[in-house]
């Protein structure tokens, strides 16, 4: 078992010797993970372009596939897609090459919003991330619903990522 663990430890550091989290300027990164909230889980995806050495555009979508039995939601309160902008923090705090860190804004079909991640790469072209969102401003200011309440709370998100480079 010991030289098992020895071997595993030594292939993630050689795979990981040429991972890049965020290349600046083209980079092209695919996320896709699971999304966990009040009163329902589901999927989430991603895709962020990199516009400059530190910042990125990109779109999201997620969808709520587990919802619980009170909350009667359907197909339009389930999903929502946003445009995203991210701040590649990673050479700013000189995390090295494997680890990015990204806050940014989100304006979606439910609201306007924030998200701060982290994406760890493995190798050159695979890694994890995870996500915190919450809404900033909602559009509807009345009372919402429990179903127009599934986009319009704290999220955690957790997945893998693929640099498309």
């Amino acid at each position: 078992m010991r030289k098992f663990l020895i071997a595993v430890i030594l292939i993630l550091a050689v795979a990981s010797l040429n991972a890049q989290a965020f290349d600046g300027k083209g980079d092209m990164k695919f996320q896709i993970g699971a999304n966990f909230q009040d009163n329902g889980s589901g999927i989430v995806v991603t895709y962020d372009y990199g516009l400059g050495e530190n910042f990125s555009l990109g779109l999201s979508s997620s969808y709520v596939l587990g919802v619980e039995e009170l909350i009667d939601a359907d197909f339009g309160d389930r999903i929502d897609f946003k445009a995203r902008f991210n701040a590649n923090l990673g050479s700013v705090f000189q995390l090295g090459d494997k680890v990015d860190i990204y806050p940014g804004l989100d304006l979606g079909l439910k609201n306007f919003g924030g998200h701060l991640g982290v994406r760890y790469f493995f190798s050159d072209g695979f890694g994890i991330f995870t996500e915190l969102g919450a809404p900033i401003a909602k559009y509807k200011t009345d009372t919402l619903s429990p179903a127009e309440e599934l986009h319009n709370q704290f999220v955690f998100s957790l997945g893998a990522s693929f640099n498309l480079n």
